[in-house]
């Protein structure tokens, strides 16, 4: 019998890439990057975005630091598209994490599914986000309501897939292993991380990624949680 509810953020309720779209378009304009030789918003995102994932599988496990993945993520994709490393703007980056978290975009049927289950279940996030950004986010997409605890990974001192934030989490929320589940887009952070510590993980996969054999149980839309609980 289920009655903890663990979620990640990124990615999974929080729409990190239409968020970060939003936010890239409106620095394209700011920092007229066409001047640059990016000709293509499109491209920059493209490139931001392949480049953005990788860093964060990295930072998840243990492979760099946050200040790595920050200071590289966008000189990295300035670089390849063409930009003299001298004239990358450095304050980019800073003016990204600043409007980024402000954006309210959520996967489609988010709050729906969240207020339904908070009504059954409690409901918990466990997220490697950076704290400060991750607590923007839940505060003005009015996230806080549905989520007795909000475990972030700077906070205990690792990130998922490492068994001791499961521990911790649960810990947390008085909950034990069977009758909590973990769900997320993340297959080594998320789904992995949950399955090797014990417990039962949904693996959210709205782009429709080829799914593991060893992964079980996989949604494509929100929504789909609404039959499963």
């Amino acid at each position: 019998m289920k009655k903890h509810i663990f979620f990640d953020l990124d990615h999974t309720i929080w729409d990190f890439d239409r968020n970060a779209e939003e936010t890239l378009n409106e620095l394209y304009q700011t920092y007229k990057l066409e001047e640059l030789g990016l000709k293509s918003c499109a491209d920059f995102i493209t490139t931001y975005t392949k480049n953005n994932h990788q860093l964060w599988a990295d930072y998840h496990l243990g492979k760099i630091t946050k200040d790595f993945l920050r200071s590289e993520r966008f000189s990295k994709t300035f670089i390849q598209l063409g930009v003299h490393p001298d004239a990358v703007p450095h304050q980019f980056e800073d003016d990204y994490v600043n409007i980024s978290p402000t954006k309210t975009n959520l996967f489609e049927g988010a709050e729906n599914v969240l207020g339904y289950l908070k009504q059954k279940y409690t409901l918990h996030i466990i997220s490697n986000g950076f704290k400060e950004t991750t607590l923007t986010k839940m505060n003005l997409s009015n996230l806080n309501p549905y989520f007795k605890n909000v475990i972030i990974s700077e906070d205990v001192g690792v990130n998922k897939p490492n068994p001791i934030i499961f521990e911790y989490a649960l810990d947390k929320a008085k909950a034990l292993k069977a009758e909590s589940i973990m769900i997320g887009d993340s297959l080594e952070a998320d789904i992995y991380g949950a399955l090797n510590f014990g417990m039962e993980a949904i693996f959210f996969n709205p782009l429709q990624k080829e799914k593991p054999n060893d992964v079980q149980k996989e949604i494509i839309h929100l929504e789909e949680l609404l039959k499963l609980f």
